[in-house]
């Protein structure tokens, strides 16, 4: 994995932790979460205060995420919302995360100008023994602090606050006067600056999770299924209907065409579509070329199509299925009939714009493995794993596409690819009055 982490395309962005003040923040963090201390001196954070050199330390990749199910987190500092979220179990993790932080950053920033703020994404269920375990999982609610109490303390200074003002006799209660000034050298004037965290919480309800070896779990849609990684014999007694894996490809293509999720990349407005499926082209030819033990190093498209011609042959269904279809798109010839049982169908799609998106785009990364940009982007936890499955050659040339082609407008890119005229939404927090009124776990949504 040399060459990703040289390009900063693994363990990108990360936030790095090399002061002495910082370090011993961590430390105490680090020992009121999970009673362990690290000994180094300097490492990186992600968006969640995990940091893959003290894992490594540890011999522990989840020593912030106990049985991967309840995710801890320790903010040094609010720029942590830029980094990524690295060992994933959830798909919904870094958006709660990052709005979380965007949502208190006046009060976090003030916070961990003193202290480190510690907190979890809390959910009723500790532990997911078996796949039906995961539908317990209704909502994530957010619990933070810092390590010295300090938004606790004030709460509880605000309630003292409030019983001095209204209580006959307050004024002559010696003892509750010496608490409030004693709360006060901790927490200053929570009256001028409130110390108060807005509490948060979240709808679970389509999700992708590492567990049981990659799920999508879609059941707050018109017509709810799982869709495993492997072989879906292993779910069993799930609460849905439909349960798939990747290879019952014509039951997904179904699944995603009922709820409404997906749109052909031809149709869709404002993209330049032939484009986009001669990129991909490019990616299957390259994978070709890689396999019969060509250098690409360096090479560009006009690289490729010579190894195109090479290796005409041996070019499979899924580009002659885009290749056809671009066809269709720039020259005016036929309409070709891709079915969903072609090779070629996925990656003819994208998700249309809904809150749902990144998750549905995620889904058709890891059923077109051959588009290295789209997996790269939208699932990185399959890239990683494709990756390590590589020829050298294959390594070679997407590490430099990516670093040539990708990193230097990231956004550009992902827009381009799967933008739309309205943004794509964050997992929204639950409204307590809209609890109150359709009860705990939300109104089941229609489209």
């Amino acid at each position: 994995m040399h060459r990703l982490i040289e390009k900063g395309l693994m363990f990108g962005n990360l936030i790095r932790v090399d002061s002495s003040v910082l370090v011993e923040r961590y430390n105490r963090a680090l020992k009121s979460l999970t009673g362990k201390q690290t000994k180094l001196d300097e490492f990186h954070v992600d968006i969640s205060g995990y940091s893959p050199e003290v894992g490594a330390e540890f011999d522990d990749e989840l020593y912030l995420n106990h049985r991967g199910v309840n995710r801890q987190f320790i903010l040094l500092t609010t720029e942590q919302s830029t980094a990524p979220l690295l060992n994933a179990k959830f798909s919904t993790s870094r958006g709660i995360l990052k709005q979380f932080i965007e949502t208190n950053r006046a009060q976090l920033f003030a916070l961990t100008a003193r202290d480190a703020v510690v907190g979890e994404l809390v959910n009723s269920v500790y532990s997911v023994e078996n796949p039906a375990k995961l539908f317990d999982i209704r909502k994530i609610t957010i619990e933070a602090d810092t390590t010295s109490g300090t938004v606790a303390t004030a709460k509880k200074l605000g309630s003292m606050i409030d019983r001095f003002k209204s209580e006959d006799g307050a004024w002559f209660d010696d003892v509750l006067i010496g608490q409030m000034i004693g709360l006060a050298k901790e927490t200053g004037d929570v009256t001028r600056n409130p110390v108060s965290l807005k509490q948060m919480e979240f709808a679970q309800d389509n999700f992708w999770t590492s567990h049981f070896g990659g799920l999508y779990v879609f059941r707050g849609v018109e017509h709810p299924a799982v869709i495993g990684s492997k072989d879906h014999d292993a779910l069993v007694d799930l609460p849905v209907k439909f349960v798939f894996d990747l290879t019952e490809r014509s039951a997904i293509a179904k699944f995603l065409k009922l709820n409404d999720m997906v749109e052909p990349i031809v149709e869709a407005r404002g993209l330049d579509a032939a484009a986009i499926l001669h990129q991909k082209m490019d990616f299957v030819v390259a994978s070709v070329a890689a396999q019969m033990g060509e250098d690409l190093a360096g090479a560009v498209r006009r690289d490729l199509r010579n190894l195109g011609r090479r290796y005409a042959e041996k070019l499979l269904e899924a580009w002659q299925g885009m290749a056809a279809l671009a066809r269709w798109a720039e020259e005016d010839g036929p309409w070709p009939r891709i079915t969903s049982d072609h090779d070629a169908y996925f990656y003819t799609l994208r998700a249309k714009d809904h809150a749902d998106a990144d998750l549905v785009n995620m889904l058709l990364a890891e059923l077109c493995p051959l588009d290295i940009r789209q997996l790269f982007i939208c699932h990185k936890e399959a890239f990683y794993a494709a990756y390590a499955t590589w020829p050298d050659e294959k390594r070679a040339y997407v590490v430099d596409f990516l670093d040539r082609e990708y990193q230097v407008d990231k956004a550009g890119t992902r827009e381009a690819l799967f933008g739309h005229d309205a943004p794509l939404e964050e997992p929204k927090p639950v409204r307590r009055d809209m609890i109150e009124a359709v009860g705990p776990w939300g109104a089941v949504r229609r489209r």
